[in-house]
């Protein structure tokens, strides 16, 4: 799926690193080492986490966007990091929940 349709329709806002043009999958979740063994190589990882050990996770698993839920920034050493590195985050007012209902509704209108 494409982000910037993505973009249009729920409110996600760039905040830093290489806007990707797609994203395939979706993973939710804030516990890093189980993301780390469940993202996927351009799914987009949401979570509440704001540490700079969320690059870290992005970067390893080659994730396609990080997408901060209820309206959490990241603390500056990682906003740094991202920064430096490339890593996309995006960010939401919406909660996860919300957020997965939402991208899924999409998902589905696109099979």
């Amino acid at each position: 799926m494409l982000l910037a349709d993505l973009m249009k329709r729920i409110p996600v806002k760039h905040i830093s690193g290489d806007l990707p043009e797609s994203f395939d999958g979706v993973y939710a979740g804030d516990l890093l080492s189980r993301a780390m063994s469940h993202v996927k190589a351009d799914n987009l990882w949401i979570t509440i986490m704001t540490n700079t050990n969320v690059v870290a996770v992005a970067s390893l698993t080659e994730a396609a966007a990080v997408i901060l839920a209820e309206g959490v920034t990241l603390i500056p050493e990682a906003a740094a990091a991202a920064e430096e590195n490339g890593i996309c985050i995006l960010s939401s007012d919406l909660s996860v929940y919300e957020l997965c209902r939402d991208i899924g509704a999409m998902c589905a209108e696109t099979e």
